[in-house]
């Protein structure tokens, strides 16, 4: 009467003690078949040419994440993006020229953060629309999903390194600093 109530404990000791092969994959072997799905690939070589290697994966996988794809999606981050990608390029503008007028900082940020041209062009170099994950009825290939995809990867950056500013130099290296919006 007294074994009747330590019987499951017995035998769920016995399962998982046993040396007896539990049929299910290593570590090693679902690790190494994680990072070969085509779409981890695409998130390590995004991050050569960020020059950039995510602490936190996860975050460059909810950048590279519609919302037409998941709940867990890209738009928070695009929104984070968007304001470091103006605030860097005000700073950068303001340092070149304090007395540029407030009129033409403004033209020239929002050249630079415009969805159809700069936002767009710099996220197709990168290949984005390639990357980012969408539902099978939405085009990856449109301006505004690879302008927000693009704008997550900084705000994915400045949560990584709880800095805004290191977003802004990924930025800088992936636009370049080019462009007619800086041109001075």
């Amino acid at each position: 009467m007294h074994l009747l109530p330590v019987l499951p404990v017995i035998f769920i000791a016995a399962v998982f003690c046993s040396p007896m092969p539990v049929p299910c994959t290593p570590v090693s072997a679902r690790s190494q078949s994680l990072r070969s799905s085509s779409f981890s690939v695409a998130l390590e070589t995004l991050q050569k040419h960020l020059n950039y290697d995510f602490q936190n994966i996860g975050l460059l996988r909810r950048a590279m994440t519609h919302s037409s794809y998941s709940e867990e999606n890209n738009k928070a981050l695009s929104i984070l993006g968007e304001s470091i990608i103006e605030t860097t390029a005000s700073l950068r503008l303001l340092t070149k020229d304090v007395d540029i007028s407030s009129k033409d900082l403004n033209n020239r940020v929002s050249e630079i953060s415009k969805v159809e041209t700069s936002c767009a062009v710099d996220g197709m170099r990168l290949g984005l629309q390639n990357v980012v994950r969408v539902s099978s009825n939405t085009n990856s290939s449109t301006s505004s999903v690879v302008c927000g995809a693009f704008r997550a990867i900084f705000g994915a950056v400045a949560l990584d390194t709880g800095k805004s500013d290191d977003a802004g130099d990924v930025f800088w290296v992936v636009h370049g600093g080019a462009g007619s919006a800086l041109s001075m």
